[in-house]
């Protein structure tokens, strides 16, 4: 934006046009260093908050001051965007002392908050959007995309973060040994219990058909360390709980995705599409990490286990994007499947990248841009299923798959999976399209297109938390 259109955007919202000029004048246009570019552009970067701040709130804004604080937003980003082209590297090696610490990336994003002010949000400014409806937030979530992005691009940088967000929690060293002891373990949304050598894993947000949201993650997360880590079992078994709703009351499901009335009550961070991809869904496919081996499958492997998917009614979008990692899947024959995707305005996940593999191209870009639905029971479901059982023989059906996988030994199925793994996606691959899809989320995760698709598709505006 040029800065004559950009002087007039800002005055006719009320902002003094000198003022506006002058500091326009003051944005850096190229790089120096790491110290003279976080003083000229965090200098830069705070003056265009404040008239942001100068701004009414964003549901109270005219038509013009909608415009100033888009146009504000815009500048200020490309901004961000030419000083972490340049020092992402730097930064990152400074807040993980030269990448010889391991730091999650909740963390990492308020590490950089502080070393370089005005780059990415504070936790204050985190939580005062926090508390908003997703359409009355200006985003500033949106700067930590650009941050993790960078780092992502970088594959030293985006390696060390990857390999960061493999390790186990370490909640999950207490909750292990709560396990061991008995044998199960309930974290709320996630429950894990022992059979023998097979470990049950049931998802369960009974009131919203089992969907993931903010209050699912953390559980999901750590019983994935448990039960991958766990020596007693070889392997483990994901099914939904029974659920609440009217219409499915005591089914099994396997899951909804993404909970849409908290995404559209700006209840799931902007981190929680990162956190899931990153850590939950990536151990699943790719096994716990050990701290002192980088797990590129070639050299460095992690700790992991088999893992079977029995889906009763249906999965759908994050659920969908579960299966892609499973070893084998299970579906009742009146189960189906969706990526839905397009009617929310966001990127399913690691869905464009890995449902190619299974269904080819074409039925893959069907199923995300245009939200086909496939019946488990089909030709094309069954690409995706390896089995499609009656609804009642699911116990037995599931019984018979877990002595199959395990009957030449774990150590066989282990091997196998890492030898497959290796040659769909490396985890170089991974990294290159997490930096990809961290970027681009971000900026879907506020588009306006977003609130309109729930509005129109899901009448989010008259559902309640």
């Amino acid at each position: 934006m040029s800065n004559p259109s950009a002087i007039g955007i800002l005055a006719s919202a009320g902002l003094p046009a000198q003022v506006v000029a002058d500091w326009l004048a003051t944005e850096p246009k190229g790089t120096v260093d790491f110290s003279s570019d976080q003083r000229a552009y965090g200098a830069f970067w705070n003056e265009g908050a404040r008239f942001i701040s100068a701004l009414p709130k964003k549901p109270s804004r005219s038509a013009a001051e909608r415009a100033a604080a888009e146009a504000i937003l815009s500048v200020t980003r490309g901004a961000r965007d030419r000083f972490l082209a340049a020092h992402t590297r730097a930064l990152y090696d400074a807040l993980t002392a030269g990448r010889t610490r391991f730091v999650r990336i909740e963390e990492l994003v308020f590490l950089a908050a502080d070393a370089v002010p005005g780059l990415v949000p504070s936790r204050q400014e985190v939580a005062i959007e926090a508390a908003l409806n997703q359409g009355d937030k200006d985003g500033v979530e949106i700067d930590q995309g650009l941050f993790v992005a960078r780092v992502l691009a970088d594959e030293l940088a985006g390696s060390h973060l990857c390999h960061a967000m493999l390790l186990p929690r370490a909640e999950s060293v207490e909750a292990a040994s709560r396990f061991a002891a008995d044998g199960s373990l309930d974290l709320g949304a996630a429950r894990l219990e022992r059979q023998g050598r097979i470990i049950h894993f049931i998802a369960t947000n009974p009131r919203f058909l089992n969907a993931e949201d903010d209050t699912t993650l953390d559980a999901a997360e750590i019983a994935t360390d448990v039960a991958i880590l766990d020596p007693a079992s070889d392997i483990v078994v994901m099914r939904g709980g029974p659920v609440e709703h009217p219409k499915y009351r005591d089914r099994r499901i396997f899951g909804a995705g993404i909970n849409l009335t908290h995404l559209y009550r700006g209840a799931i961070p902007y981190l929680w599409f990162l956190r899931r991809d990153l850590g939950f869904v990536h151990k699943i496919y790719r096994g716990v990490a050990r701290p002192d081996v980088f797990p590129d499958d070639a050299n460095g492997c992690g700790i992991e286990k088999p893992w079977v998917a029995a889906v009763d009614a249906f999965a759908i979008g994050g659920h969908c994007q579960l299966l892609l990692v499973m070893d084998y899947v299970i579906a009742a024959s009146d189960a189906f499947m969706t990526l839905p995707a397009r009617k929310e305005g966001i990127i399913p996940g690691l869905a464009n990248l890995r449902l190619p593999r299974f269904v080819g191209d074409r039925l893959a870009r069907q199923a995300i841009q245009l939200e086909r639905r496939l019946l488990c029971d089909s030709p094309e479901g069954r690409l995706i299923c390896d089995e499609i059982v009656p609804p009642q023989d699911m116990v037995a059906s599931i019984e018979g798959v877990v002595a199959d996988l395990t009957g030449a030994g774990a150590v066989g199925a282990i091997g196998n999976r890492r030898a497959l793994r290796l040659g769909q996606e490396p985890i170089d691959l991974f990294r290159r399209y997490m930096a990809l899809y961290t970027r681009e989320q971000a900026f879907c995760h506020y588009s306006p297109a977003l609130i309109a698709n729930l509005e129109r598709n899901w009448a989010a505006q008259s559902r309640r938390i």
